[in-house]
């Protein structure tokens, strides 16, 4: 049976930070209008929508139909709305759900988009929406496992300071980072240089939230939130918006619409996690998820150009580039702190400053992802230009469960 190809014909993304003077519907016009003027077509074209929020419900009190309220705003009518949230996969898993509808024949262009504003006055209710990313019946025991992760692991006495208020997800990261210091010798210095590598990546990106170069030592220095984390090391609480437009090959000719800067969407997997021992990190979600997704695409790890990956935290690129197949596991660390993972190197992750820099407006990032692979492919990224880029890879994973995220999501895209 043939299964029809579909492409990425136009993105936009919106400068990520705090955004107090921008409402949800200011930026889901800016990146929808941007997505619509890149690929030359109308809102009358499209056939279909997938909004992603992950906070607007919490933050904004607008618990239902979200994308509804902001697409119609913008003059977007009669056609269908589905809503999506899957945590810090909201946005990449819109993606996926799109891609699919076009796949499936029922749609032919389709847009889908991610908004999130999470800056509010209220300081306590905009860190507690992340408590809401785990299983909240079971908050207690979620942490207990975590921390056992990391058990007869000699730590350092900073390791005891309290950082101050923070994400409930900055001490789950903590959790996973100590474990892979005790498992595989992974140093703190190390997770220090893959945060200086990413602020050395934003200062060439004009829409990343931070624009600043530290180095490793900078990072090392900085204020600790949750240890071996500094400041650097994790990512901002952000406001923004990023868009994609997805279309059928069949509509592509009808249209017009040349492949020169059209991205080929090899393989957009959705996956959730099995029980696993903790140790075992080749069954770890992501890597699961990788292997169908590469197996999907016809390609492997050793096929792609530059990935974009779900830094969170500096551990999070360390883990996810070996689940990815980048390296092998427990080598993340030394591979990082190589050079192999800058532009220029073996394999450039996060040329868009990733998480740690670009900002991390939960709702939104993985079709940020999206937006930088495609630039990147089209051989538009500028300063931050990945030479030859072919084939890319983004890594999006949310929410926790259990002992490690609870949903994962990887796109692999080609050049055509």
């Amino acid at each position: 049976m043939y299964i029809m190809d579909v492409y990425i014909v136009g993105t936009a993304m919106s400068k990520f930070g705090i955004l107090s003077n921008k409402s949800i519907k200011d930026l889901v016009k800016e990146t929808v209008n941007g997505a619509l003027l890149d690929a030359n077509l109308s809102k009358t074209n499209l056939d279909a929508a997938f909004f992603s929020s992950a906070t607007q419900s919490a933050l904004q009190g607008q618990h239902m139909i979200p994308g509804q309220v902001a697409l119609r705003s913008i003059g977007i009518e009669d056609i269908p709305v589905v809503n999506v949230e899957n945590a810090c996969a909201s946005a990449s898993t819109a993606f996926s759900l799109a891609v699919k509808d076009i796949k499936s024949g029922d749609s032919d262009i389709v847009l889908a988009v991610g908004a999130d504003k999470m800056n509010i006055e209220d300081k306590n209710r905009m860190m507690n929406v992340f408590e809401g990313a785990i299983d909240v019946s079971e908050r207690e025991e979620t942490f207990k496992k975590l921390l056992s992760l990391s058990e007869d692991f000699d730590l350092p006495p900073e390791a005891n300071i309290d950082g101050g208020k923070r994400s409930i997800f900055m001490d789950v990261y903590a959790a996973f980072a100590k474990q892979h210091m005790k498992n595989f010798g992974t140093t703190q210095r190390q997770m220090a240089a893959v945060s200086s590598k990413n602020h050395s990546h934003s200062v060439h990106n004009p829409l990343s939230q931070f624009q600043k170069n530290f180095s490793i030592e900078e990072v090392l220095g900085a204020r600790l939130i949750s240890w071996p984390f500094t400041l650097p090391m994790c990512s901002p609480i952000s406001d923004g918006s990023s868009a994609a437009i997805l279309m059928s090959e069949k509509a592509m000719k009808a249209y017009g619409i040349s492949k020169r800067r059209s991205i080929r969407v090899l393989a957009s997997i959705i996956s959730m996690g099995i029980n696993r021992k903790a140790d075992d990190q080749s069954e770890h979600i992501t890597a699961r998820a990788a292997r169908k997704a590469y197996e999907k695409a016809g390609v492997g790890p050793e096929d792609v150009n530059l990935a974009e990956v779900h830094d969170a935290s500096a551990i999070a690129e360390i883990m996810q580039i070996e689940n990815l197949g980048f390296c092998n596991i427990g080598e993340g660390g030394p591979f990082s702190e190589s050079g192999a993972t800058t532009i220029g190197g073996k394999i450039p992750v996060n040329p868009s400053g990733g998480l740690e820099s670009k900002g991390h407006p939960i709702g939104t990032t993985g079709l940020a992802q999206i937006h930088e692979l495609t630039m990147q492919l089209r051989g538009e990224a500028e300063k931050r230009q990945v030479d030859g880029a072919r084939i890319a890879i983004a890594e999006n994973g949310g929410g926790t469960y259990g002992i490690e995220e609870a949903t994962a999501c990887i796109t692999i895209l080609e050049k055509t």
